[in-house]
This record gives C-alpha cells, structure tokens and sequence, in this order.
C-alpha cells in the first residue's frame, strides 16, 4: 500500500503542473522518492489514526452520503501529510490540492479494498483483523456451547430454494443438504413452513422475532383506532407494533438474552440493534443507533471503496438487465427506470455488506444469538420475477455470503449453528392494472359510483428497501406515507395494497361496517369488486353470518360453514386458506373490505394490486409457502409450521436448550 500510493504521488507530481514535491531548485531524484515515500507514509498513519475519529464526528451526517464523503475527507489527511513532512512541503493550488488528495485517498482505499471486491478470503480475513477489537469475551475459558445466527433471506420460497440448490445456484446449502454429490452426511434439513394469510416480511418478522403477529392484517391497513394508515417498514408504524407484539407475547423477544438484531423491521429484544427501522424514529443519541452499522462498516476507507465499486457494478448490471428485457418483449414486466436501479444496488449490495459486516462482528464478539435480514433476492424478484436470470444471480451471490459467515465461524470464540429462514416467498403474475387497465383504487371508486381518472394512476411497490434507503438518508417520510393518507372527504374508501391483498377501509366509520352497511352506503361496490375476473375472493363482516366469503356468479359463504375439506370459494388457495382466513378474520384490524386477488393454481400466478410481477402478501401460489434450514443438531419440529408464530416457538426453544454439538 505504501509503494503504490507513493508511485501514485510520484506520477502525480509529473502530471499536474501546479503540485510539486520539490523546491524549484532542487532536482534530486533521491530526495523527489523519499519525499514522497514519507508523505505516503504519514498519509497512511494518519488514515488509520485519524478516519475512525471523523467517523464518529459525523455521526448527524445520513449514513449514504458519508459513504460518498469517503474520498475527500481522506484526502484532506493527505494534505496534512504534505504539510507535515519533515524532509520538504509539497506545494499545490488549492484547486490541485482538492483533485491530488481526492486522488490519492482512492488509490489508497481501492489498494486495500479492490483485492477483496472478488476474493472472499481476503474479505474474510479484513473483517476478522478489523474485528479482532470486539473479541471482549475470546479469553480462556470463554464460551463453549454453540451460539446460533440466524439469517433472513427475504422472499426466497421454499420451491425456490429447492431449485436452486438443484440447479448448482447454492453449493454451500447443496453441501449442506448432503446434496452436493460429495457423498457426505448431511449436516442441515430444510422444512416447510406455511405463512400467515399477510404473506409479508412486517407480520412474518413480527411473528418470528416477537412471538405475535396479531392484529397485523396486512402490509399497509387503516386504523379506525388511531385514525391513521399503518406501514410495516414505516418507523412509527414499527414502534407500536414492536409494543403491541411484546405485550401479547408476553416477553421482550427472541433475541432478548445477548442476541443482534441486524437489518431487520424490528429488534426481537436484543440488546445489540443496527439497521433496525422500529428504533429509526427515534432522536438524537438513541436514534443514531439504527444507523450505527454503517458507520461501523465505513469506519474503514477500504470497505467504502469495495462497497462503492461493487455498487457502481450493480448499477449497470440492472441497466443492461432491464434493456434486454425490453428488447426481448418479456411477459410481464413492470418499469424499472428512475431511482429503482440505484435502489437495487443498496439492496444487493449496501445492505448486504453492513449486515454482514455486523454480523461478522457479533460471531467475533462472541454473541450467543444473531438475527439478520438480507433483502436482496426480494427486491429484485419484486421487478424481474422470482424465477427469472435476475433473481437467480442473487441467489448465488446469497449463498456466498452463507459460505463467507461460515469461514469466518472458524475464528470465533465459540461454535456457531447457521440457521437460515425466510419470512415468505413470491407469487409471479401480470400486474392487476397492466392486466385490466386500471388499479384497485380506481375499481373501487367506480363500485361506489365516485368518479375515476381516465389515466390509471401508478401505484408503489411496498419492498423493503425502500424503508432502509430512507432512514439511512434521514428521511422522516417514508415510502407512500403522504399518499395512502385518508382523503379530505372522508366519506371516500380508502384504498390501499399489499402484493395481492387489497383492503377497503371506510375512515368515517368508527368500527369495521358490515355487508349489509356497505350495501345500504353504495348498493353496487361489493357486488362489482366480487364479479370482477382479476379478484378471487372477498372477506367482510355481516351481521347475520358473522365472517362472509364473497366471490364471482353472487357466492357468498358464511366462513363458519368453510373447512379444509369444504373450502368453497377458497379451494383454489390450498391447504391452509380456511384458517387463515378465519384468523384474519378476528382481527380488530381487519378492513372494512378484504380482498385477495385471482390465483390460477395450475401456475401460480396472481395479480398483484401493486407494480410488481413477483409479489406477495395474499393468499396464492408459492408467496405463503417459506422455508426453514436449519442444523440436523437441534431437535426436529413435531408439528406442520403454520404461521410465523409457530417458527418463534420452535426458534425459541432452540435458542433457550440448544443440544450438544458443535456443527455450524
């Protein structure tokens, strides 16, 4: 690093006019060299002494922009360098200084980062030195018994997994499974779980981390109570859901006892929080904690750099991905223009590399329980598909990451079982408004006899990186909040999405109306939303039969008369949709109108409310059925996983009397 950054001063020297690192008269190649090994030298002492400081003091600067601040602030040391050397000052306009420290920062950084952008050794080794500051508790008679780090791969269904490790995207899970055609024992087993009917990350994460995701019916819904839209990933939304789930559960969380909570909606109890958006609310000192994974990772200048060209690298690749897509008339597709390709590289790869930075550090330190989630595959399957080329090249960039964490357990202080876990999978299908030419909202409006747009409007996708781009940037405003607010007449439905999980709520009416209430108010709107092709089913409340399923040709089933073997109008949902239903169904919470989309089962394919072709949050095809994978080690679940809440007992009791053993 020394040679190359004083080469680069050498060069730069000769190229620039205006910087010099001799005197006029003095034309010593000699003293030229050692000059500028030296101030090579002391811009490198002062980058490891005095970086890490900076860091610190720029702590109200958003997390994204210290990224970009990583050149010049490094350069300014390179200045002080200059002016400090003991042999001659180097001389340069301010102007040539600010493109020569700029310069010579990057070399710097890109000399000890560059190498790893490709080799995860090296990348691993970077994180165990950096780290080796965090490991309080590597001392002689330190832990023993195994601790457990569980990761979130958000999205990824348990048929997807199975074929990717089928199709050789997944090695390290393929080695795992036994699967590899090494002919070793297995050392994991991969069961199915089945999600709730709110087949989405805030009520599957809720579920998992706190032990109950009661009253959550979907991604997005309308208060009556608070008289407000709540948002999963929204950071006040995340807050009282945190407190109600702890209160229903009756303790703090998984990760109540020595746990990380990494990346995640919420915090599961730990007392180790970093990217965590149900804290991102909060002011001053403690607000800055959900952030502090960044400022950890960026804390060295060679992680920026890897992080910024591995960035840069994504950027283009979804440029180029989504212009083959338009030449090749793919079906269906969505926009993938604006700000979403910028969107994408933070999910795929700023995201990923603090988190598991983060929880490189916590093995170090020696921490009995990690739980991190990686959205990567979920936002790109959200635009490209959950099967397409796209989202299978995430799946293999994920599996290095399991392999990479898995290199580094050899050098912690105690043994540690990987779990890995996803909180839902993806349904493919042509959007609900390419598909008919108009969004819910606008259906909705005309049922009710209310005027509609003749230009559909477009509606947000609700992924979760969007959430961690805006409290990374210190937006108090999240995704979509000003524009699922209640309108001013009051009277108006609100409309809003989840995947293929539609809700009407009526805001002027304190409790959840009823059929005969919504028919006396606007005659015509059930009937319409029921008959409509690109709807499979509707859910309210009547008077006279409690819950009713509504759907196409006038049907309309109490819900107490459906059951696994009488499913009705629910049968093309499978096993599982009665209960779900029904459990919704007691929810205070619970729209004034639930409406799932149509679902072909031959394909799987629904039609998502949102601008997405792999979505979720309803009912249909392979979004409710997720995975878990987890070390042969721990006891085997007795029951069928139904519900997140079902996978926290199973977690729970892993993590309260873990067996013997010290397999990963």
């Amino acid at each position: 690093m020394w040679v190359v950054t004083t080469l680069t001063m050498l060069v730069l020297a000769g190229l620039l006019p205006d910087f010099r690192l001799e005197s006029p008269d003095d034309d010593s190649a000699t003293r030229l060299g050692v000059t500028a090994a030296i101030g090579a030298g002391v811009f490198g002492l002062l980058s490891a002494l005095v970086w890490p400081l900076l860091v610190r003091l720029l702590l109200l600067v958003p997390a994204l922009v210290l990224g970009l601040l990583v050149f010049f602030l490094n350069g300014g040391l390179l200045l002080v360098a200059l002016w400090a050397n003991p042999v001659q000052q180097g001389d340069a306009s301010p102007e040539t200084a600010v493109v020569v420290a700029a310069v010579m920062s990057a070399v710097a950084s890109a000399t000890g980062g560059a190498l790893a952008v490709r080799d995860d050794d090296a990348y691993r080794r970077r994180l165990h030195r950096l780290s080796d500051r965090r490991r309080v508790r590597a001392v002689a008679g330190g832990p023993v018994t195994p601790g457990v780090v569980l990761l979130q791969l958000d999205g990824v269904g348990h048929d997807v997994l199975r074929d990717a490790v089928g199709q050789g995207l997944m090695p390290t899970v393929a080695r795992w499974l036994g699967e590899d055609g090494g002919g070793r024992p297995p050392t994991h087993r991969l069961a199915l779980w089945r999600t709730d009917w709110s087949s989405q990350t805030g009520a599957s994460q809720l579920g998992i981390l706190h032990g109950s995701n009661f009253d959550v019916p979907a991604f997005r819904w309308y208060d009556k109570q608070r008289r407000e839209v709540m948002v999963c990933n929204r950071p006040s939304s995340a807050v009282v859901l945190q407190r109600r789930a702890a209160k229903n559960a009756g303790h703090p969380g998984l990760l109540a006892v020595d746990g990380a909570s990494r990346g995640n909606l919420f915090s599961g109890g730990a007392g180790e929080q970093a990217l965590v958006l149900s804290i991102a609310a909060r002011r001053r000192r403690k607000g800055f904690r959900s952030r502090s994974g960044y400022f950890a990772y960026f804390a060295d200048p060679a992680n920026a750099v890897r992080t910024a060209l591995s960035f840069g690298a994504e950027v283009l690749r979804e440029l180029g991905q989504s212009l083959r897509s338009r030449l090749e008339r793919r079906r269906p597709r969505v926009g993938r223009g604006g700000l979403y390709p910028f969107l994408r590289a933070f999910a795929t790869v700023v995201q990923r590399d603090v988190v598991v930075y983060a929880v490189a550090g916590d093995m170090l330190a020696g921490r009995t329980a990690v739980y991190a989630d990686l959205v990567a595959y979920d936002e790109v399957a959200h635009h490209s598909g959950p099967r397409g080329r796209d989202a299978a090249q995430v799946l293999r960039r994920l599996d290095r990451v399991l392999a990479l964490l898995e290199k580094v357990a050899e050098h912690t202080p105690r043994p540690y079982r990987f779990v890995v876990l996803s909180d839902h999978g993806q349904s493919p299908g042509e959007t609900f408004r390419s598909r008919y030419g108009l969004d819910l909202g606008d259906l909705v409006r005309a049922g009710c006899g209310l005027p509609v747009p003749r230009r559909a409007r477009r509606t947000r996708s609700g992924a979760e990186a969007r959430s961690a781009v805006r409290a990374a940037l210190h937006r108090p405003v999240e995704e979509g909040a000003g524009e699922h607010l209640p309108p001013v007449r009051r009277a108006e439905p609100v409309v809003l999405a989840s995947g293929n999980l539609g809700l009407v709520s009526f805001p002027d009416v304190g409790h959840r109306m009823s059929r005969e209430e919504i028919d006396a108010r606007h005659p015509a709107l059930l009937a319409t939303l029921a008959n409509h092709p690109g709807i499979g089913f509707l859910l309210v409340r009547s008077e006279e039969h409690g819950g009713l399923v509504m759907a196409a040709h006038g049907a309309a089933v109490p819900l107490e008369e459906l059951s696994e073997e009488n499913p009705g109008p629910l049968e093309p949902y499978g096993p599982g949709a009665v209960a779900a239903v029904k459990r919704t169904h007691g929810f205070p919470q619970a729209a004034d109108i639930m409406i799932n989309s149509w679902h072909d089962p031959a394909t799987g394919e629904v039609h998502a409310f949102e601008e997405q072709i792999g979505s979720h949050g309803g009912l249909g095809g392979e979004q409710g059925r997720a995975f878990l994978l987890a070390p042969v080690a721990l006891p085997e679940p007795q029951d069928p996983l139904v519900g997140a809440e079902a996978v926290h007992r199973v977690l729970l009791r892993w993590l309260g009397k873990p067996p013997a053993g010290t397999g990963p």
